[in-house]
């Protein structure tokens, strides 16, 4: 698993970190059950403050990414990796969609505009069904 964060992106460290790992998931790069490394041992790796790592874990560990097992370190679950894998196969809808879309010389506005519409829907669908 290889980490690259950028110190001056203006990205707060811990956030690139998060995105990394996260993205280390959902590309198969960590799987369900492996241990990350510790957070010494990652802020070494990285140079950078343990606290960082501590706090990126913790938010990991509060959005059920990760999961720490105090004594023996942070783990992948495996239901994250379930989830890794129907994003994955989200992602070439949601790729082959906007190859389609730019085939029609649409604009980013007005697939943003397409898109933010559609998820609109959707949710007032949703609201009207649980409202039954």
């Amino acid at each position: 698993m290889l980490l690259r964060l950028n110190h001056h992106s203006g990205v707060p460290i811990y956030l690139q970190l998060i995105e990394q790992l996260k993205h280390a998931i959902e590309t198969g790069a960590l799987r369900g059950g492996d241990q990350l490394p510790t957070i010494r041992k990652l802020a070494e790796d990285l140079v950078m403050n343990p606290n960082t790592v501590a706090r990126a874990y913790r938010e990991l560990e509060h959005e059920g990414v990760i999961e720490l097992r105090h004594g023996s370190g942070a783990f992948v679950p495996e239901s994250v990796v379930s989830r890794a894998k129907v994003m994955r196969k989200a992602q070439g809808i949601v790729q082959s969609a906007m190859d389609r879309l730019a085939s029609l010389q649409l604009s980013e506005d007005e697939i943003r505009r397409l898109v933010e519409n559609e998820l609109a829907l959707l949710r007032n669908n949703e609201s009207e069904i649980t409202l039954d």
